[in-house]
């Protein structure tokens, strides 16, 4: 008896857990890799990286989905987020390291490739870089920010 009413709270309990869950739009998304709409990414990022925004706003307070695209040889400084950051490899590979500076090649560092998955708490310093072209799936709750280690870094305060 006493397993019954256990099993019964917990699937009460989880039943209760999921049907809190839904989704932050009031429309279904359902788009192909081609569908894409591409444009510059935000001056956050350095030149050169691509955004698609696939739901949500990344500069709101929801949830949020995007492709980002990096061409060959791109690189991230370090930086932190004030939230979590989920990285999915979609194309290509991209190398991940830990710090407080951009060290490509430093013991630690872990390159993932297409279906690799990664996830930066809030707060943590990282940094990425690529070899080659990589597209990745980055999803999360907004707003999307980041704090660079070094404001030098910071592509925002590049001289015009």
């Amino acid at each position: 008896m006493k397993t019954i009413v256990s099993i019964t709270t917990a699937a009460a309990i989880l039943a209760g857990g999921l049907a809190a869950v839904h989704a932050q739009t009031k429309s279904h998304v359902i788009s192909a890799v081609k569908e894409a709409q591409w444009g510059p990414a935000p001056p956050m990022l350095p030149a050169g990286a691509e955004i698609a925004v696939l739901a949500g706003n990344p500069m709101g307070n929801s949830a949020y989905t995007v492709r980002l695209k990096f061409p060959a040889n791109y690189a991230i400084p370090a930086h932190s987020h004030p939230t979590d950051e989920h990285v999915v490899i979609v194309s290509g590979a991209l190398t991940f390291g830990m710090g407080e500076k951009l060290a490509k090649g430093a013991a630690g560092n872990k390159t993932l490739s297409s279906g690799g998955f990664a996830l930066m708490p809030a707060g943590m310093n990282h940094f990425a870089y690529t070899a080659a072209e990589t597209t990745i799936l980055l999803y999360g709750q907004g707003p999307v920010e980041f704090k660079y280690v070094n404001p030098s870094d910071d592509p925002r305060n590049a001289k015009k």
